[in-house]
């Protein structure tokens, strides 16, 4: 059975004979617009005519574009902020580890100066620990008697004291600090002189001078100096500034001092190997001599004359009369 199109289709020229028309057609319009180039505003009035259509056409897909490109830069986005960060954090640690090392390369640098400056040897030492006794201000230096170091030793910085050698071992030292209850040193102020004793109160990382009398000529701001008459201490050297004086009626000022050294921030510090003679007098007779020689102090300031008050003689016990029985 032939299928053949209804009746409506049939009319007109065969569709072979359509494409030769229009084909034609369009070979004549191309010699034309190549030749005499005629049709320039034709092309120009469709394309306008027809560019709504085109923009209707390429929404989908520049929209797929779009929304492909937002998630692209969006995930790229997402993994530079996170290299960011990553090297943020670097470059923060790597920052933090530089300011540490010229900080303390500025203070080796000022170690070894003071170092040149001193009229005796010494050793640079670092910091291991500090002391488990909550009670005490006392550091371990990796220094010890295989080095030179000896008990009574002093410690300083490049600015000042900071404390003494009071233990050795082969390979470490003990060094308490200025602050500690029990330290005591020699002073003396540099603007007029006046020598003096600084005891260290504990916890708090201060120096006072007890036993001055309240006309004893120490202002705020004076810098206190190690005097040398202990034979421990090298004489000069920074140990502190007045920063409060109260003067009580009928009573010792109160002075409080603040350590010029950084007992409590260095990591490196000199050990000077002086030869240390240890006073043969108990602990006790020291501080009670120091006591004394402040009350004297006082006494001579207010005009008096202290006598010592001697402790009085036992009286000569009587024979006993014998009773004959």
């Amino acid at each position: 059975m032939e299928y053949s199109p209804p009746p409506l289709f049939k009319q007109g020229a065969s569709a072979r004979a359509k494409m030769v028309f229009f084909a034609l057609i369009a070979l004549v319009l191309l010699s034309v617009d190549s030749h005499v180039r005629s049709l320039g505003m034709v092309r120009q009035v469709v394309s306008t005519a027809l560019y709504p259509l085109q923009v209707a056409a390429l929404a989908p897909r520049d929209a797929f574009r779009y929304v492909g490109g937002y998630f692209g830069s969006l995930s790229d986005l997402k993994e530079e902020n996170a290299k960011l960060r990553l090297q943020q954090t670097i470059d923060a640690r790597a920052l933090q580890q530089g300011q540490q090392l010229l900080s303390e390369n500025t203070h080796l640098r000022n170690l070894l100066d003071m170092k040149a400056q001193l009229p005796v040897k010494s050793v640079m030492g670092e910091i291991l620990y500090d002391t488990r006794d909550p009670f005490t201000r006392k550091i371990m230096l990796d220094r010890g008697s295989q080095n030179g170091v000896e008990p009574g030793q002093p410690v300083i910085d490049h600015v000042g004291v900071v404390g003494q050698v009071t233990r050795v071992f082969p390979f470490a030292s003990e060094v308490t600090l200025l602050s500690d209850k029990d330290q005591v040193i020699p002073v003396q102020v540099v603007r007029n002189g006046l020598r003096s004793v600084a005891y260290g109160r504990g916890q708090s990382n201060l120096l006072e001078l007890r036993f001055m009398p309240t006309n004893a000529d120490i202002q705020k701001d004076d810098v206190l100096v190690t005097s040398g008459i202990d034979g421990v201490y090298p004489p000069g050297l920074a140990v502190a500034t007045v920063t409060q004086v109260e003067n009580k009626a009928d009573s010792f000022a109160r002075i409080v001092c603040k350590p010029s050294a950084g007992i409590d921030r260095n990591r490196h510090l000199l050990i000077l190997l002086t030869e240390h003679r240890p006073d043969p007098r108990p602990p006790e007779e020291q501080k009670h001599n120091a006591r004394k020689q402040g009350l004297l102090q006082h006494a001579a300031s207010r005009g008096g004359d202290p006598v010592e008050k001697q402790p009085e003689a036992p009286a000569p016990s009587k024979p006993s009369a014998s009773v004959p029985r």
